[in-house]
């Protein structure tokens, strides 16, 4: 097993730099690791069909590695430039294009991948506004379009005038580097959605009868139609709700 990490920060000391490196601390023990700083390399795209040797370099590594992971900051609300830059110039390197342009995984499909950001933005703040989930949304995108799958996303807030890792947040990227080192091949998490969906299901429909039984004391439910429009009308509202949250708090924010 090997583990990558990519770093696209102006500091590789910094709060992302040591994210990134808390992360490979704790796959070392089961996966070989490597990194390699993105700011050290004078990234453009391919042109005129000729190659950019630097990035066969960087796609030798990629292609290499079983884990990715990612690691950038979160700059005015998105992606920093360091990052954004490199998915750009691999944007056609990272999977093929068919005849319409669609882009159809490649080489890189069913390896996996961690992605790492972080804010000056507090953690109630991040939560209820989503300061960081362009910077996530930016990498979701590209891995998926070459078929890679994702294991965790790593978010710290509040870095205004950090210089370190709380012990907290230190332990918990170790967790993800541990669990990324032991990452199967493939993902198929087909059952567990199941589960999920099935468990979301009992719940709402016991919130539903309960709230029900209160409306029933203060409106009267005497036959099956009325009982039954409530019943659809509460477990409507409480489906919308959830899945605007989930829709909406797609990202890790805290």
């Amino acid at each position: 097993m090997r583990v990558l990490g990519i770093l696209g920060s102006q500091q590789p000391n910094g709060i992302t730099g040591q994210s990134l490196q808390a992360v490979l601390k704790g796959a070392a023990g089961q996966a070989t690791t490597d990194w390699i700083n993105l700011a050290d390399y004078q990234l453009t795209a391919d042109h005129d069909n000729q190659p950019n040797p630097v990035l066969d370099r960087i796609e030798a590594k990629l292609l290499a590695a079983d884990v990715w992971v990612l690691a950038a900051p979160t700059y005015l609300g998105g992606l920093s430039g360091i990052m954004k830059n490199f998915l750009d110039c691999m944007r056609n390197r990272i999977a093929r294009y068919n005849a319409v342009g669609e882009a159809v995984p490649d080489r890189f499909k069913n390896k996996h991948y961690v992605t790492i950001t972080n804010c000056y933005a507090g953690g109630v703040e991040n939560f209820v506004t989503g300061v960081t989930d362009a910077a996530f949304k930016t990498m979701d995108k590209f891995l998926t379009m070459g078929g890679l799958i994702k294991i965790r996303e790593i978010v710290v807030t509040k870095t205004f005038g950090m210089t370190s890792l709380s012990a907290k947040k230190q332990a918990e990227c170790e967790r993800v580097g541990q669990r990324a080192a032991t990452k199967k091949e493939r993902d198929d998490n087909t059952m567990k959605r199941y589960l999920e969906l099935f468990g979301m299901i009992a719940v709402m429909a016991l919130v539903t009868m309960g709230i029900e039984a209160g409306i029933g004391r203060l409106i009267p439910l005497d036959n099956f139609w009325a009982y039954y429009g409530v019943f659809v009308v509460v477990f409507y509202v409480l489906l919308a709700s959830i899945l605007h949250f989930f829709t909406v708090v797609k990202h890790r924010r805290r």
